[in-house]
């Protein structure tokens, strides 16, 4: 694992870069709204046991979560911004990285699998939203995306119907995918908590982590990719 930084249209952010033994395809990691906690880093470090060059850009770097977090939110609703420049930064570092073997993938968990599906049509050879906010007109924001295997909790209350909605347009679009619905699963099942009182206020809600569901969702993930990353 290596902290490093990585250039942006507005400047340096802070990142954690994983790289497998030799090359291998890269892959964009986004966080969810916590931040680039240590599950984010141990997310990174799973997808480098896999073979690929692991990215994870910190998109609070400007301020911290209290600071940054509004700003955040406010490119992912409105498909652009600061946010959306750093990741595709991330993007292009990975494109030009001695490591990468030439495809670029993007993951994203929660606000991060908001980003990974609005972001499918920008460059990226694949991608992976984990319970991601639907974009308003998805019809449109989809067209041209790249192939995209997502994952969504049927027990999650903000996202209710989403699955069936990401799969009807992207087989209307004739785009390749993979859309599964978790039963017994709701929001972050595929993210361990943090420490502190958000982490004790998402737990009691009944979301976080499901380890059936969310191997299952990896394994899922690690397949799609293999078929179009490699």
């Amino acid at each position: 694992m290596a902290d490093i930084e990585v250039q942006t249209p507005a400047g340096p952010i802070d990142a954690v870069l994983e790289v497998p033994n030799g090359s291998g395809p890269g892959v964009v990691i986004v966080h969810d709204a916590f931040g680039l906690t240590d599950d984010t880093r141990n997310i990174a470090r799973r997808f480098a046991d896999r073979g690929y060059v692991a990215l994870a850009p910190d998109l609070y770097t400007r301020g911290g979560v209290r600071k940054c977090v509004t700003g955040v939110f406010r490119a992912l609703f409105g498909q652009s911004g600061v946010a959306i420049d750093d990741l595709l930064a991330a993007r292009d570092f990975l494109a030009e990285h001695e490591s990468v073997t030439g495809k670029v993938g993007i993951v994203g968990f929660c606000m991060g699998g908001g980003f990974a599906l609005l972001l499918s049509p920008r460059g990226f050879d694949a991608s992976a939203p984990f319970y991601g906010i639907t974009p308003k007109k998805i019809e449109e924001t989809l067209d041209g995306a790249c192939p995209i295997v997502a994952s969504y909790g049927k027990n999650d209350p903000t996202l209710i119907g989403a699955g069936k909605k990401v799969e009807k347009v992207l087989a209307a679009k004739g785009i390749a995918h993979d859309v599964k619905t978790y039963p017994g699963a709701s929001h972050g099942f595929a993210n361990a908590l943090p420490d502190g009182a958000a982490g004790k206020f998402v737990k009691i809600t009944g979301m976080g982590w499901r380890g059936e569901q969310a191997e299952d969702a990896f394994a899922r993930v690690f397949s799609f990719f293999g078929e179009h990353l490699h």
